[in-house]
C-alpha cells in the first residue's frame, strides 16, 4: 500500500497533501471533541473559510457530526481515523526521510524502501520495483536509449522490471561500459539484455574488456561496430547505475595488490563508473575504460542510482557528492538513516 501511495504522490502530490490535511483535521477533532470551528481553525492554523470547506466535505462523507456543542467524530469517522493513523505515520514519516535525504544530497528525488537490504533480500526486490515504477514515470514518449551499468545490485533489480513499451514509447538498452572480468550475469551486457527482455525493449551489446592498453583502446575505437554502440551510449537519455564499496569493487576488478594498497592509503570508500572516491567525494583513482564517463552524466536527463544496505552508506554518501542534480536515488531505510545520522539538515 505504501509503495502505491508513494507512486500516486509522485504523479499527483496534491492528493496526498489533501489527505494529510484532512487526516490532521480528524486527528484534532478526535483529540479535542467536541470542538468548535473557531478553536479548531486556531489549533490547525487554518482560516475558518478553508476549514469550513474541509469540514463540510468530511460531514458529507459521514466522518464527523456537528451540533451546538461542536464537532465530533462519528463511529465511521473514528474507524477511519484509527485505521488511517498507522498508514499516515509510515507514509509521511518515510516521505520526510526521502525529502531530507534528497535535500542532503541536493538531488531531485530519493525513494526509500523500508528495511535493510544487507539482511533482507526481499528489500532488493522492492528496490527493483521502485526502479520499474520510476522508469515508467520518467521515460518520455519516443525512442529512449538507456545506458545500464553492471553489478550484483543491477542484476537483481533487472529481474523485477516489467513491460515499459507502448505505442508511443520504445526503449533500447545498452551497456554503459565494457566487462570487468566478473561473472557473465553481472556484466553490463547481461544486465542490459535482461532489462530489455523484461521490459519488451531492445538491446545492443558492447563486447569490449574494460581495462585495455592505450594501443588496444585506439584500435578498438576504430572498429565500426564498437563506434556504433559507443555513439548510442553517448546519446543515452537515461542512465541506470549502482554504487559500490571501493575495496569490494577493487577485488571484483582483479586490481593488483599495489593498487589496493593505494586505495587504502587514499581512504577510498566508493566506486562508480570506474572512478574511486574518498569519503569527501574526491576522485582518488580512475580505471581506464571504454564507456560512459562521469562528466557526461551532466547532460543525461534521467539518472537512476540504485544502492542500499547499511554497509553501503559511506559509499553512497561519497559518490552522491558528485551526482548530477537530476539524479533519483533508490535506496533503503538502513542506508538512509546511517547517511543522515548526525547530519545537520
Amino acid at each position: 500500500m505504501l509503495d502505491e501511495l508513494k507512486l500516486i504522490e509522485a504523479v499527483a502530490p496534491d492528493i496526498l497533501a489533501v489527505l494529510q490535511e484532512r487526516f490532521k483535521i480528524l486527528q484534532n477533532i478526535y483529540w479535542m471533541q467536541p470542538i468548535g470551528r473557531r478553536n479548531l481553525a486556531e489549533s490547525l492554523a487554518l482560516t475558518e473559510r478553508v476549514l469550513r470547506s474541509e469540514t463540510d466535505t468530511l460531514k458529507k462523507l459521514q466522518l464527523i457530526n456537528t451540533d451546538k456543542s461542536g464537532m465530533t467524530l462519528t463511529a465511521k469517522g473514528e474507524e477511519v481515523y484509527n485505521s488511517l493513523g498507522k498508514i499516515m505515520d509510515q507514509l509521511f514519516g518515510m516521505h520526510q526521510l526521502e525529502k531530507k535525504l534528497a535535500e542532503h544530497f541536493g538531488i531531485s528525488r530519493c525513494l526509500i524502501s523500508v528495511g535493510n537490504s544487507d539482511r533482507q533480500q526481499k528489500i532488493v526486490a522492492e528496490l527493483g520495483d521502485c526502479l520499474n515504477e520510476s522508469l515508467d514515470l520518467l521515460l518520455p514518449e519516443g525512442n529512449n536509449i538507456i545506458a545500464v551499468m553492471g553489478g550484483t545490485s543491477m542484476a537483481a533489480v533487472a529481474e523485477r522490471l516489467t513491460n515499459l513499451e507502448s505505442e508511443k514509447r520504445h526503449n533500447l538498452f545498452v551497456p554503459a561500459r565494457g566487462g570487468i572480468g566478473e561473472a557473465v550475469t553481472l556484466q553490463a551486457n547481461s544486465v542490459a539484455s535482461v532489462m530489455a527482455m523484461r521490459t519488451n525493449g531492445d538491446y545492443r551489446a558492447l563486447y569490449v574488456p574494460e581495462q585495455l592498453s592505450a594501443a588496444t583502446y585506439r584500435s578498438l575505437l576504430a572498429e565500426p561496430s564498437i563506434q556504433e554502440v559507443l555513439d548510442l551510449i553517448s546519446h543515452a537519455n537515461c542512465v541506470i547505475h549502482s554504487i559500490g564499496r571501493a575495496l569490494h569493487m577493487a577485488a571484483r576488478r582483479k586490481m593488483s595488490e599495489a593498487e589496493i594498497v593505494m586505495l587504502k592509503q587514499q581512504n577510498a570508500v566508493a566506486e562508480s563508473f570506474g572512478y574511486f572516491f574518498n569519503e569527501q567525494g574526491e576522485v582518488v583513482h580512475k580505471v581506464p575504460r571504454i564507456g560512459i564517463e562521469l562528466a557526461e552524466l551532466r547532460k543525461v536527463p534521467v539518472i537512476l542510482a540504485v544502492a542500499g544496505g547499511k554497509s553501503k552508506a559511506k559509499a553512497i554518501g561519497a559518490y552522491m557528492k558528485n551526482a548530477p542534480k537530476q539524479t533519483w536515488l533508490i535506496t533503503d531505510e538502513a542506508a538512509a538513516n546511517e547517511i543522515l545520522k548526525g547530519a545537520t539538515l
